[in-house]
């Protein structure tokens, strides 16, 4: 009977999920920055009426992989409209630490291209005929947290951004007033890319602009610790990641309620 019991359980939860991935759909979209295509993924739930908010999803430094693709999928079940947004041009994806790195380092040393190329994601997804353009978001992984927050910091018209293990370190500071959108910050205390100076630098930078922002610092957690595949990376390339599942679920737990807070004022 209790063999029994939990294999019911298990088909219903099954069906469960595959009954809410079914309301998901997806699409290959592509935009232009510049003279340069920009290939990026669309998710939205199919189930949702009206126009409803929408979240840009800004990739680590490997690019616009799969990883991007899942926090889309994961957004869009929650009935937002989601864009996994390309930062690189022609949808281009890291396999090695060299790659990922040049390819980052040619946005991050170049704030005016950065800016243009989000920009034109942003456009994009407001004109989206299921999009509310008044309520768009974003959030970002690694590579993508320092850009969503760099966005925030020259004024951005967002609602809200996020930053999941994301760089804090700037060279062009917030001003008094500047920051628009309301700012969530995750990150790893044992993170080896980000100092406890950066981000005490961070905390007093925010506050100095006037910015309604919030902290999360996870004990013991390290680098990358959103990304399951983390761990491969880290034995692979000998880079100081891991993943760690508590804080994972945690800070989408804490993401899922600040999106729907700064959506409903």
């Amino acid at each position: 009977m209790a063999i029994r019991t939990i294999l019911a359980l298990a088909f219903a939860l099954q069906v469960v999920a595959a009954t809410a991935w079914a309301a998901v759909t997806t699409r290959e979209v592509e935009y232009r920055s510049g003279g340069t295509v920009m290939k990026a993924f669309l998710a939205e739930n199919s189930e949702a009426s009206g126009k409803r908010p929408a979240v840009l999803v800004v990739h680590e430094w490997w690019g616009h992989n799969e990883y991007a693709r899942k926090r889309a999928r994961m957004l869009a079940e929650d009935g937002y409209v989601a864009l996994a947004v390309d930062m690189f041009g022609d949808g281009k994806t890291a396999q090695h630490p060299a790659d990922a790195g040049k390819f980052a380092g040619e946005v991050m040393k170049n704030k005016p291209l950065g800016e243009v190329r989000f920009n034109a994601a942003l456009e994009f997804i407001k004109a989206q005929p299921t999009v509310d353009p008044s309520r768009v978001a974003a959030i970002g992984y690694c590579f993508g947290g320092g850009v969503v927050l760099h966005m925030a910091r020259v004024g951005a018209d967002l609602k809200g951004v996020a930053s999941f293990h994301g760089s804090l370190a700037s060279d062009t500071p917030a001003k008094p007033g500047t920051v628009k959108a309301r700012v969530m910050v995750f990150n790893g205390e044992d993170d080896k890319m980000v100092t406890a100076e950066q981000v005490a630098a961070f905390k007093k930078e925010m506050s100095g602009a006037g910015a309604s922002f919030r902290y999360v610092g996870y004990p013991g957690v390290k680098h990358s610790f959103t990304n399951p595949d983390a761990d491969a990376y880290a034995l692979k390339f000998k880079l100081p990641l891991a993943y760690d599942k508590k804080a994972d679920e945690d800070s989408w737990g804490q993401a899922r309620s600040f999106l729907r807070e700064i959506f409903a004022q």
